[in-house]
């Protein structure tokens, strides 16, 4: 049985930046733009406006994280490493932002694509059980699949 495709209320807080668009087949994340001009010099912080709010479905979050290219182009990391968004945070005023830390001088434009999202179902109920060992096979500890 196919899935059913979900639909999502977006509102724009500005007309200067690109409709959101899903590109089906070559990438499930969306890219998410700059909403208004930024300057930074390095070491600087902001929390760059992306000019939307939206409704998400009972049940998801959104996963927001920098594009490949952010760093290369803008020289700048988020600082939380990849932002949560839950289905609670879709007020009228809830626009969404990335926080944004500058290793060099930059500047970013309106329209500008620095980040992306994926919506995802939130994790189960899950129970913990506390054992003296695991039956299963060590890998060796951390590091251990060797150099290429």
């Amino acid at each position: 049985m196919p899935e059913q495709k979900q639909t999502i209320q977006v509102k724009y807080f500005t007309d200067k930046i690109e409709k959101l668009t899903y590109i089906g087949g070559k990438s499930d994340w969306i890219d998410l733009r700059a909403a208004k001009d930024v300057q930074l010099k390095a070491g600087e912080f902001h929390l760059i406006p992306l000019g939307v709010a939206m409704e998400l479905p009972k049940g998801y979050e959104a996963h927001i994280v920098p594009r490949s290219s952010t760093f290369k182009n803008f020289g700048i990391i988020q600082t939380n490493h990849m932002g949560i968004i839950d289905e609670t945070y879709c007020g009228d005023n809830d626009q969404w932002f990335m926080p944004a830390y500058a290793l060099r001088d930059t500047q970013i434009h309106v329209n500008d694509r620095i980040c992306q999202f994926r919506i995802m179902e939130h994790q189960p109920e899950l129970s913990f059980e506390e054992v003296k060992e695991l039956k299963s096979a060590d890998r060796g500890g951390l590091g251990s699949t060797g150099k290429a």
